[in-house]
């Protein structure tokens, strides 16, 4: 892979967690710090796949100035350019340093240690694959990105993940309800496949109480768990409100409620079952006892 140093392609996560806090713009913003560079990554991110390349350059410069110090990226989002055009600009115009922003993608040890990213993630590695790449690896995953929301807690790999200093970024935390859609058109998902966990009657009972939008419940229950979120929006309204999620605290009782939630495995959205024959690839990273075609998601 090339490693030639682009602005929006730097990875800056690792280690041990600890919650720390910073004030920006009058919000107390929590972190996790990490072991391995002494790094403080935002427990809340920007998530930007599906985000057409002529919106997202405006929505990261407008999340920059509300506060966003966290932008989630890929090579396969195609619109890592504006991304980083955006970045660009706002620090150009003097509102920041590049040492203030994480922004994920995937990149390789080697260039980490030609000083070019700072640590290194996985993403949709299961247990196993995450043991067997510590095994042969002198540079061990610091950071794993999986799907993660109410009704797919992955509870056992979160602990197998805390026990060995990884910290775990959960992609779809509210469900992906914008992603229905593009998947019921382009591969013929089931609409069922999507939960509507923002109408969950758990979620919106909690959420009228607190004076909060279901949003905000959901994603604050993953990051009082010590999760990072990195839910995907080009709203404004939308943006500030995913921010402001961290002057309240959910009780026990209702943390213990949307932990109920959980259905395992069958709560699953993304099985990547759209690429034809991807189950049967020796590394497929998925458990599913049978597949049926009729009951699929794609």
């Amino acid at each position: 892979m090339d490693c030639g140093l682009k602005l929006f392609r730097v990875l800056k996560i690792s280690f041990r967690t600890r919650f720390c806090f910073y004030y920006c713009y009058n919000k107390i913003m929590k972190h996790v710090e990490l072991s391995y560079t002494k790094d403080l990554m935002p427990t809340l991110g920007l998530g930007t796949w599906q985000a057409p390349s002529d919106v997202i350059e405006s929505t990261v410069y407008k999340a920059l100035d509300l506060g966003y110090r966290h932008i989630d990226t890929a090579f396969n989002y195609n619109n890592e350019e504006s991304i980083g055009r955006a970045l660009k600009k706002w620090i150009d115009d003097g509102k920041g340093t590049r040492t203030d922003l994480f922004v994920t993608t995937k990149e390789m040890e080697l260039c980490q240690r030609e000083g070019l990213i700072r640590n290194l993630g996985l993403s949709n590695f299961n247990e196993e694959q995450i043991r067997k790449i510590s095994k042969s690896s002198t540079i061990k995953p610091q950071v794993l990105q999986v799907e993660l929301h109410a009704y797919f807690q992955q509870q056992g790999l979160r602990k197998f993940c805390t026990d060995n200093d990884i910290v775990v970024t959960a992609y779809a935390p509210l469900g992906s309800p914008g992603a229905k859609d593009h998947f019921v058109t382009k591969y013929n998902y089931s609409p069922d496949t999507f939960p509507d966990l923002l109408n969950l009657p758990p979620v919106k009972e909690i959420a009228d109480k607190h004076g909060r939008t279901p949003a905000q419940i959901l994603l604050n229950f993953l990051v009082q768990q010590k999760v990072v979120v990195i839910p995907k929006s080009t709203s404004e309204h939308r943006l500030r409100e995913n921010m402001n999620i961290y002057d309240f605290e959910l009780s026990a009782p209702e943390m213990d409620l949307l932990k109920k939630l959980d259905k395992g495995e069958s709560g699953r959205i993304f099985n990547f079952l759209f690429w034809k024959g991807v189950e049967k690839h020796p590394e497929y990273p998925f458990h599913i006892e049978k597949i049926d075609s009729s009951k699929d998601k794609h």
